[in-house]
């Protein structure tokens, strides 16, 4: 759909210089999605793997986030090999809800309740991103923080239209259950993509 050099805004990688590819198509369809146009899997440009490869390499970029839409939507094989022959980092972030393709560096898990994530991905999931949108979102993401790797990091992170009201209650959940940390969007602070 697009591709973009900016700064990774969320998650562990926050404040990394990243190189964005955002893949078309989505059946996940969350209602507060910021990007709904990603959703088509068709009409977007079309490029070849040695194309965006290298884009991203030239970009100085040490790190490539995957991203959708549904990433998993399409076999990812190809494309990470290439990115990590050029010694440059993947970074996937999936809702988990396709099977997984794609050799990956990190793993960022954001499960969404319109359509579960698959279980084989929860193991292997580095990052655990759950996205408050009202109160019963603690204790749905609590069931999936049970199902990853003790190792994987595990974040609470506003969704933003309701970041004024939902930031204050993560504060105080994290305080009462510090293995969990704060994600903000600061890319949306601070006006980048």
């Amino acid at each position: 759909m697009e591709h973009f050099y900016t700064i990774q805004g969320e998650g562990y990688h926050q404040g990394r210089a990243a190189y964005f590819v955002r893949l078309g198509g989505c059946d996940v369809g969350c209602v507060w999605c910021d990007v709904k146009e990603s959703w088509a899997f068709d009409g977007h440009p079309v490029l070849h793997i040695d194309e965006i490869v290298s884009t991203i390499k030239n970009s100085k970029a040490p790190l490539a986030v995957i991203t959708g839409g549904e990433p998993l939507m399409h076999n990812l094989d190809e494309l990470t090999a290439a990115i990590q022959k050029e010694g440059i980092a993947t970074n996937i972030e999936t809702s988990g809800s396709s099977a997984l393709s794609g050799n990956w560096d990190w793993i960022c898990l954001s499960p969404k309740k319109f359509k579960a994530p698959l279980p084989e991905i929860l193991p292997v999931a580095n990052e655990l991103k759950i996205i408050i949108y009202n109160k019963s979102d603690f204790a749905w993401g609590e069931s999936f923080a049970k199902q990853v790797s003790p190792h994987c990091k595990l974040y609470l992170q506003p969704e933003w239209s309701k970041a004024d009201t939902m930031t204050p209650q993560i504060v105080d959940y994290i305080k009462q259950n510090p293995k969990w940390e704060l994600s903000l969007q600061i890319h949306k602070y601070i006006n980048v993509p």
